[in-house]
């Protein structure tokens, strides 16, 4: 065997002697382990050394193929792990514990571990949390235990979902502050627990190196290097797979503690161990094979294949270890300290040594060394490369990083995986399964690189920094194309493609964020920023970025295939360019700095300088294209503003020259120009990608890294360039140069009509924007924040996470201004109010949001700032409106608003030269022409335009140069001046200037050529002329080019080869240009006359400004007069001619000469036929919209009106006084108008007659809220912990049910179904809109809905559509019976009639047949209708709920289904109104009943089915039976139910609807007041039982005493003492033993505690009664006091004699009106229960105390604090499949824990939660999703989200649980919640419902 040779080669030279155990074919494990143990105990323990070495041999023996492939014969059957390998881990445990057993060698070695660190790892979906208070890195992260057993209250922490995996940072003071560890990491316990005994893990360090061995050749056993680089992962999962058993078993060594991991460090990192074990596979065929396939694994490892055939081996020894090998392993078995002592040194010099010589960096480009092939030395480096190879499996990860609490480990580790960088991320670059591997990849750096002392080692050791950007490069260079931009054929550049996979699945990431993550550290940042080999490389790298995704202007076709890649663009220069350029600045906050940002500046601009090179770049950009992305620019941009504002650098030493300036500006000027484009339409052919574009560009994730740099470039270029040349460029750039001319006609060769004015708007704006914004030019952090937080709360009130999200965060986390921090939320409570969460009485909810102050409004409301940041531009409208809304609010200004104007913060003093622009004739040329044309109404102008120019002119005023002094006396020449319009610069004494002629080019159609000539004839026409000058049309473009030549030309003497002539003619289309002739325009205007025109004409009259100086010389002295700092274009005019006049004498000397003269009319507008067309459609237009407005405002009020007319024809209110007067005054005569409908579908009205039918639209549903009604008046709490438990034994439901299933027990079926009433679970509840529609209308209208295409919230074919008038939700249609509408007037003349006649009538009437107006036999409409509705309202709620009957399908479970149905409505409309009637008047949905129609329905059906005479209830209420014997039947069949048994309420529905409709009120009376006295009867029955024996015997004897008064009969006591004496013939009180008084205190009963109760114990059958009542004949409820409810009742229901005195205390019993003699009576319905007694006493007893007080019905209470909910449930285990759900969810009725969506507990196709709605709600649920915070309501087939009741602490809820604030439960939703359950009104309140097909 090999074995032995290859044990010869590790224990030394001779062979292992054969000693017996070891060979033993059945070997006693333990005794062999404990022989071992003792022999290497003993000094010399060489002997005992070998022995284990063979035995292990033989054990862990990697030539067993593993799932017996092609291996040879000891193939372990099939394809499972063999028993081999099972084998060899029970030999390897036994051998660890030394003979004893494995688990309490666990528990021993765990007693030794200094657990100072948690160092818990997780995978993926793991919930953890993060506290940013203590968190010291960004990553750190706390396993839920330890979170929550440390102190993080008041902390600024969140919870969230791991999405790559972590572990926790507890006890690492590096991550995090010690003050947040917990309870168990607090200690450093490492000095408290004892040393670990040598011989405990004597064992394992002997087992442990040849165990991972093995594990290291099964591994390069089963890889096979893929062909054509294909991975075959189904190969790698299998190898996989059957190694799990041994990578477990590694994985649960680590978890034992630090004692154990001390050990797996050395075996792993142990040197020599590895090249023994190595280097000794000589002999073995299959060894050999397997260190083949190693090799050929490592020849794939460089970057670049090595050229070279050499076949690196692992046999030389590399430098270092020597010292190791003379060691021998004998040596070491020597005792663990001596170990330690001299290992460590050496083995951190050989692998400093090693991996020194490995990565030889020099400072240059790529060096060979890191891509070389890798070597390895130890363990842990070829661990770690199979587990690169095996693409990251999960469990070798969670083995690897389980070790990192072991310190020398972590150092060790980290080397090694940075000596893998490389590689890893070519593996990863090929890898198919690229976001699983990034995943996995990150979650081992973050936990090597947050801590910046191993950061910092391994820079400086390993060159960290040179192989990430080196990596970088590479990765990105594989991906490069030729650069399109500006000189397409020459250009040189190259960029990334956005196409490609790496970019478009930001494959890239784990680098970037690992390089983010190491750059954080300023000891690594510092290295990287002070070596310029380093900074070459990455401005290098940045530059492929430059430029990237380069859109061009589609000019003829729309674009075929709009692109995405536009994401990848920006995903990519914001992770790999901005956020590294975020990390960097961090570090530059301070003067000592300053060497860095000069280095970045250099670098940055040579690379600048290099890339205009590569792109032939002269001094205009190629038309029609952009890209959004200048990293370098910015790069540049950024580094300036820090040094400027934090490193008191001197601007100008970081400038370029001038020519290099003018390059600068051009690209993001290019961008600006651009975004105007976009915005005008012109680039709509390219499809909606690049409106995307632009809106990314501008997004508040992105803003600060793209827009913000690019217009702080442009500052700067624009403070140091010639302000003329920068105003015409900028011009030029927007395409609207042409525009700016004196004529009303021109034409513009580069830009079409319709978009000149947004382009010139766009240009405005932008110069506006480059004055105004001070964000890099001298605004601190604070106020920058605060400007940000102002512009989006001016857009909309915002939620606090919203406005976290959209105020741009410094995207390096270091950087102080986190979200969340302190001096957000003081910016915040400054700048706004927080308004609760309000609801609207629609249902919708909203969230807690912050609005601005007043004050915000009235001084920080700037428009320019909101104009910056919004993305769409409905907002900036949005902004406005709501300006408008605050100054009318608060009477500040009644019109519309112009934009007010914002005083700015102070310029930093190295950007003074900014406001040049503003002081320099080109800009004041543009004002003057513009201001002009508005005046003189020229075309494309508009109030955007007037007001840019006036807030131009205004900033000019505030920021007036400093020469100001030196222009008054200078007035004096102005034939000095070299430019015809303007004298000087400045636009103080410009204003003033007086403009005579102007000459300009037109097209010979203009108007101006029509004129006469005069100007030109006379001479001092002439004179004037060779003073104001050329066509300024030449001046813009002219003035650029001498600026730029001039440049040119100073910077170098040969630029007149560069420049090329610019010829115009590239834009504009062959031969479209007409003619142009100069013609001379006479103008005698200034600025000043200008503004004092437009005043005029702005507000409509002559002369109507006027100096308000000349009355208040105040004014001139404070100039900010609140007055005018809101208004429109007249304020704005006025305000700057005051400050005009404040700044020079001379100007308000002009302004008052100006308004002296009476100033002319405006010359009447000369409007050509194309002007009039225009104008005439912009008239028509308006006007149009107008007659829309009002049509659809009246369209609104004619539907309102309507619903309300139909709503209450139908339905008259019944307190409303009409009621007796239905629609005519009729009253004159007997007879009632039929009650008239309107169909809503046709529009007509009239009577519902049998052969056309009108209905009601009304809703079904199933419906368990009656049965959720529990007896005790606290809400039940949701469980949450596992002691708590509900059962739903005292619920409503439950308790029918017993009593219907113990009634059935023991009398007669038939006669139970008629005993009780069902439909608490599942009965039916029918509620309408109160519209009406003819029933073949209705027909008609669902076809159409069926033949509608479009999707639907509800499905047509379950004849689910919605009302055509209001739109609620509506499954069935009620038909309305014909006949008037309440049982009228007719029916309640007061009745004469005995009691006794009525008794008999009812009786008659019954017995009746059918006695119908509408003879059923004939079929008419009407009564298909009904039938077809009845079968509606069965098929409403499922079988089980309607089927109680022992012979299925039996008539009388109709019969008890269809009186149910009434009782459940009633019941319900009754818990509306809060469970009792006091509050009276109409029910809350008084016109929306339709109890009426539905009794008429219930009642048709009833009377289809006859009691036998012989059983109705109603003979043994009214008449004395002769011979009692004879109607108990005999003994075999079973009896009735007693009649005292019977429930009231149910037994009044059935008389009353057996009676033919409609029913005389006297009848309804006569059938109450027969009930009552039953209902008495049975009240005294059930007293009786709940007193004890004394208080019977009492009760009796006070009863006997008065039994012969007159008004026995109505005296509670005789009753009550009959009743008792009747009771007790039979067992019914014997039972009580004395053990059952001892447990139930007994009650002390009173009179008026005994009043009470019968008086409880009857109100629910009264309010039942008169709810009834109400709705049949129409009666009002009296309102009353809840302790007279009872008799109010009563007397509204005729049960009080109407002479009834109320001088003493009310007593119910005054209310009964016996029909017979009561004794009698009474004595015949006990004897029904004395002889039932008999037999069964304990359940006769049970069934005489009826639970008659339910509580209104309640969800469950939850708690206060979400988290409790969350830390129980989201971990819990399903009851059905005893699995954790992946989407566990809670129902909030009764608090049943399932599985949302989980397949596991799907039965016959129907997810959990769906069933449950069925079982728990019949159909209705209501879940709380446990990991989403939110709440789904299911009903029937459909679903919806209906949002959150917990809300964070700023009213705002956290759906999905993104955000991970605590959150706190909201009363008022939750009150909503319930409101909507209990009242049934999902289907209307909420909108968005979907299908969800059973599988929730």
């Amino acid at each position: 065997m090999a074995a032995a040779a290859a044990a010869a080669a590790v224990g030394g030279s001779q062979p292992p002697q054969p000693e017996g155990p070891a060979q033993g074919p059945t070997l006693d494990k333990a005794a062999t382990a404990a022989h071992l143990k003792a022999a290497l105990s003993r000094p010399d323990n060489r002997a005992g050394a070998e022995e284990l070495q063979a035995l292990l041999e033989r054990v862990l023996n990697a030539e067993r193929p593993l799932a017996g492939a092609a291996g040879g014969e000891e193939a372990a059957g099939g394809g499972g792990p063999g028993e081999a390998e099972e084998d060899a881990l029970e030999w390897c445990k036994c051998l660890l514990a030394g003979g004893g057993g494995y688990d309490e060698f666990c528990a021993a070695v765990r007693a030794y571990d200094p657990a100072a660190l948690c160092g818990l790892v997780w995978t993926a979906n793991f919930v953890a949390y993060r506290c940013r208070t203590c968190g010291i890195s960004p990553c750190m992260s706390l396993c839920a235990e330890c979170f929550h057993q440390g102190d993080h209250t008041g902390h600024d922490f969140n919870m969230f979902r791991s999405q790559a995996g972590g572990a926790c940072d507890c006890g690492d003071s590096n991550v995090m502050r010690e003050s947040g560890f917990c309870r168990r990491h607090q200690i450093k316990s490492s000095s408290n627990i004892p040393c670990v005994p040598k011989d405990l893990l004597m064992m394992s360090e002997f087992v442990l190196p040849r165990f991972i061995f093995c594990l290291i050749q099964y591994l390069r056993e089963g890889y096979n290097e893929p062909a054509a680089d294909v991975p075959s992962e189904k190969d790698l999962n299998k190898v996989l797979q059957l190694l799990e058993p041994q990578i477990s078993f590694l994985e649960d060594l680590t978890k034992m503690g630090g004692a154990m991991r001390s050990v797996l460090t050395q075996v792993l990192t142990n040197q020599q161990n590895y090249k023994d074990l190595t280097a000794g596979l000589g002999e073995s065929a299959c060894a050999k094979k397997s260190h083949e396939k190693y090799l050929i694994a490592l020849k794939s490892s460089g970057l670049t294949y090595p050229e070279d055939k050499l076949v690196y081996g692992m046999q030389e020894p590399s430098a270092g270890t020597s010292t190791l090998a003379a060691q021998g392993f004998a040596g070491a078995t020597g005792t663990l300290g001596q170990i330690d002592s001299s290992d460590e040194e050496d083995q951190d010099g050989s692998q400093g040594l090693g991996k020194r010589k490995r990565v030889k960096l020099s400072s240059g480009t790529k060096d060979q060394s890191i891509m070389d092939v890798l070597k390895h030395k130890s363990f842990l480096e070829e661990l770690l490369f199979w587990t690169v190879k095996y693409e990251f499996p999960q469990k070798m990860v969670t083995f690897l990083l389980n070790m990192l609490p072991d310190q020398e480990y972590k150092v060790a580790f980290t080397k090694t995986f940075v000596q893998h960088y490389a590689f890893i991320m070519k593996t990863l670059k090929k890898s198919h399964e690229s976001d699983t591997m990034s995943n996995r990849i990150v979650h081992i750096s973050v936990q090597l690189f947050s801590n910046e002392e191993l950061a910092r080692q391994v820079t400086e050791e390993c060159q960290l920094l040179d192989i990430m950007v080196t990596v970088l490069l590479y990765m990105m260079e594989s991906c490069l194309i030729k650069s399109e931009l500006q000189d397409e054929e020459n250009s040189l550049h190259v960029v990334v493609n956005c196409g490609e996979a790496l970019l478009k699945n930001n494959t890239y990431w784990p680098l970037v964020s690992d390089f983010i993550n190491i750059l954080s550290h300023q000891s690594v940042a510092k290295r990287f920023l002070e070596d310029h080999g380093l900074l070459v490389t990455w401005m290098n790298f940045v530059s492929f970025f430059q430029g990237m995704n380069l859109n061009k202007r589609e000019l003829n076709e729309h674009v075929e295939f709009e692109s995405q890649t536009y994401y990848a663009a920006f995903a990519a220069e914001l992770e790999a360019c901005a956020q590294p350029m975020w990390g960097l600045l961090s570090h530059c906050k301070v003067r000592e700095t300053q060497e860095y940002t000069r280095n970045v500046v250099r670098y940055c601009l040579e690379a600048l300088q290099d890339w205009f090179d590569a792109i032939n770049f002269v001094d205009e950009p190629a038309p029609n294209q952009v890209t959004f992305h200048l990293p370098l620019h910015r790069y540049y941009a950024m580094f300036l503003s820090k040094a400027v504002k934090c490193q008191e650098l001197d601007l100008d030493s970081l400038l370029p020259d001038q020519e290099m300036l003018m390059k600068l500006m051009i690209h993001p000027l290019q961008i600006q120009a651009s975004l105007a484009e976009i915005h005008s339409n012109m680039w709509v052919r390219n499809g909606l990608q690049i409106k995307g574009q632009a809106m990314t560009y501008v997004q508040s994730h992105f803003c600060n890294s793209m827009i913000d740099p690019d217009i702080y470039l442009l500052q700067v270029c624009a403070s140091r360039l010639d302000p003329d040349y920068f105003i015409s460029s900028v011009f030029e750039r927007f395409k609207v140069v042409d525009l700016l001319t004196m004529a009303s006609q021109h034409h513009n060769l580069v830009l079409d009509v319709e978009h000149e004015r947004p382009m010139l708007e766009g240009a405005l704006t932008f110069l506006v924007i480059l004055l105004s914004l001070r964000l890099h030019l001298g605004m601190s952090d604070d106020e920058i924040l605060r400007a940000e937080m102002v512009a989006q709360l001016c857009m909309n009130d915002r939620t606090h996470s919203s406005l976290l999200d959209l105020i741009p965060e410094n995207p390096n986390p270091k950087s102080g201004i986190i979200p969340g921090s302190y001096s957000f939320e003081s910016v915040l409570s400054a700048v706004a109010d927080f308004k609760a969460p309000v609801f609207e009485p629609g249902g919708s909810m909203q969230q807690g949001m912050y609005t601005p102050k007043a004050e915000i409004w009235d001084q920080e409301f700037d428009p320019v700032m909101v104009i910056l940041r919004t993305v769409y531009r409905r907002d900036v409208q949005s902004a406005m409106d709501r300006y408008t809304a605050f100054l009318k609010q608060s009477g500040k200004f009644p019109g519309n608003p112009w934009p007010p104007y914002k005083k700015r913060t102070s310029l930093h003093p190295s950007y003074k030269g900014l406001m040049r622009l503003l002081h320099c004739k080109t800009l004041h040329i543009v004002l003057f022409t513009l201001l002009y044309k508005i005046l003189m109404d020229h075309q494309n102008l508009s109030e955007h335009v007037l007001c840019m120019v006036l807030y131009l002119i205004e900033l000019g005023l505030e920021n007036s140069a400093e020469d100001d002094s030196e222009e008054e006396v200078s007035m004096g020449g102005p034939e000095r001046c070299h430019d015809s319009w303007f004298p000087g610069s400045n636009l103080v004494s410009n204003m003033r200037h007086f403009i005579n002629y102007v000459r300009v080019r037109v097209p010979e159609t203009a108007p101006e050529l029509k004129r006469d000539s005069l100007a030109s004839t006379s001479s001092d026409g002439l004179g004037s002329l060779q003073n104001s000058g050329t066509a300024q049309v030449f001046s813009l473009v002219a003035e650029r080019r001498k600026k730029f030549q001039e440049i040119i030309n100073r910077s170098n003497s040969e630029a007149n080869q560069v420049v090329r002539p610019k010829i115009p003619s590239k834009w504009s289309a062959p031969g479209s240009s007409p003619q142009l002739t100069t013609a001379i325009l006479e103008i005698k205007e200034s600025i000043l006359s200008l503004l004092i025109k437009l005043h005029h004409k702005l507000s409509g009259k002559q002369n109507s400004y006027y100096p308000p100086w000349l009355d208040d010389i105040e004014v001139l002295i404070q100039p900010e007069i609140p007055k005018y700092n809101h208004g429109d274009g007249i304020t704005a005019v006025e305000r700057i001619l005051l400050k005009a006049a404040v700044q020079s004498r001379m100007n308000k000397r002009i302004i008052e000469e100006i308004c002296r003269k009476v100033t002319p009319p405006v010359p009447p507008k000369k409007v050509t036929a194309a002007e009039k067309k225009t104008l005439d459609k912009e008239e028509r237009r308006q006007k149009a919209r107008e007659r829309q407005q009002k049509l659809l405002a009246e369209f609104a009020s004619r539907q309102k009106s309507f619903m309300e007319t139909a709503m209450d024809v139908a339905f008259p209110p019944p307190d409303s006084p009409e009621n007796d007067i239905p629609m005519e005054i009729t009253t004159a005569e007997p007879q009632v108008s039929e009650a008239v409908y309107d169909c809503v579908i046709c529009g007509q009205s009239g009577p519902s007659s049998e052969d056309r039918p009108t209905g009601l639209v009304v809703l079904l549903q199933a419906s368990s809220v009656l049965g959720q009604c529990r007896d005790n008046v606290e809400p039940k709490k949701l469980p949450i912990t596992e002691e708590e438990q509900i059962y739903p034994w005292d619920t409503c439901a439950a308790v029918h049910d017993v009593r219907l299933s113990l009634l059935q027990r023991y009398f007669k079926d038939s006669s139970c179904l008629l005993a009780v009433s069902i439909g608490w679970e599942g009965g039916v509840y029918v509620q309408t809109c109160g519209h009406t529609l003819h029933i073949d209308c209705h027909k008609s209208y669902m076809e159409s809905l069926r033949n509608d295409q479009v999707l639907q919230g509800f499905s047509v074919d379950k004849g689910e559509f919605t009302c055509p008038l209001c739109r609620q939700f509506a499954n069935s249609v009620l038909p309305c019976y014909p006949g008037s509408n309440v049982e009228n007037n007719l029916w309640q003349r007061p009745c004469n009639k005995s009691t006794q006649d009525l008794i008999k009538e009812v009786e008659e009437l019954q017995g009746r047949p059918g006695a119908f107006p509408v003879s059923i036999s004939s079929e008419t409409n009407l009564s298909k209708e009904m039938e077809s509705v009845m079968k509606d309202i069965k098929n409403t709620t499922q079988k089980k709920y309607r089927d109680y009957s022992k012979t299925p399908g039996s008539p009388d479970n109709d019969f008890l289904f269809m009186y149910s149905v009434a009782r459940t409505n009633l019941e319900l409309e009754l818990i509306h109104r809060g469970g009792s009637l006091c509050s009276g008047g109409a029910s809350t949905a008084g016109k929306r009943s339709c109890l009426n129609q539905l009794f008429h329905v219930l009642a048709l059906h009833m009377r289809l089915y006859t009691i036998d005479s012989e059983y109705n209830p109603w003979k043994k209420l009214t008449q004395l039976v002769e011979d009692m014997n004879s109607q108990m039947g005999n003994e075999d069949q079973q009896p009735e139910v007693p009649i005292l048994y019977h429930d009231v309420t149910s037994l009044l529905l059935i008389q009353i609807l057996m009676m033919p409709q409609p029913l005389r009120k006297e009848h309804f009376s006569c059938i109450v007041k027969v009930l009552f006295t039953l209902l008495y009867t049975q009240a005294l029955a059930a007293l009786s039982v709940k007193g004890t024996e004394e208080d019977r015997s009492a009760w009796k004897h006070v009863g006997a005493l008065k039994k012969n008064t007159c008004d026995a009969e109505k005296s509670y006591e005789v009753l009550l003492s009959l009743v008792i004496s009747e009771l007790s013939k039979g067992k019914l009180y014997y039972e009580e033993g004395a053990q059952e008084c001892a447990m139930v205190t007994p009650i002390a009963w009173s009179p008026e505690s005994m009043e009470r109760y019968i008086q409880d114990f009857c109100l629910p059958f009264l309010r039942i009664s008169s709810l009834l009542q109400h709705h049949l004949f129409g009666e009002d409820l009296p309102s009353c006091q809840e302790e007279e409810e009872f008799s109010v009742l009563a007397s509204c229901l005729g049960l009080l004699p109407t002479f009834y005195q109320t001088d003493h205390p009310f007593i119910s019993a005054s209310c009964l009106d016996w029909p017979v003699a009561a004794f009698d009576i009474i004595t015949q319905w006990c004897f029904e229960i004395t002889s039932f007694t008999e037999r069964h006493a304990e359940q006769g007893k049970a069934l005489l105390i009826q639970e008659s007080r339910w509580k209104l019905p309640h969800l469950l209470q939850l708690p206060e604090n979400y988290n409790t909910i969350f830390q129980y449930y989201h971990r819990k285990t399903c009851s059905v499949c005893t699995k954790v759900p992946k989407d566990p969810a809670v129902c909030l009725v009764c608090g049943t824990f399932v599985c949302l969506k989980g397949l596991c507990c799907k039965q016959q196709s129907y997810c959990e939660c769906v069933l449950h709605s069925q079982n728990c709600g019949a159909g209705t649920g209501i879940f709380l999703l446990i990991n989403a915070s939110v709440i789904i309501i299911i009903r029937g087939h459909r679903f919806c989200l209906w949002g959150s009741v917990y809300l964070d602490a700023h009213g705002e809820e956290d759906r999905d649980l993104r955000r991970g604030k605590p959150l706190y439960i909201c009363e008022e939703r939750y009150r909503v919640l319930e409101q909507q359950w209990v009242s049934h009104t999902f289907d209307h309140i909420n909108k968005r419902w979907g299908p969800h097909y059973n599988g929730l």
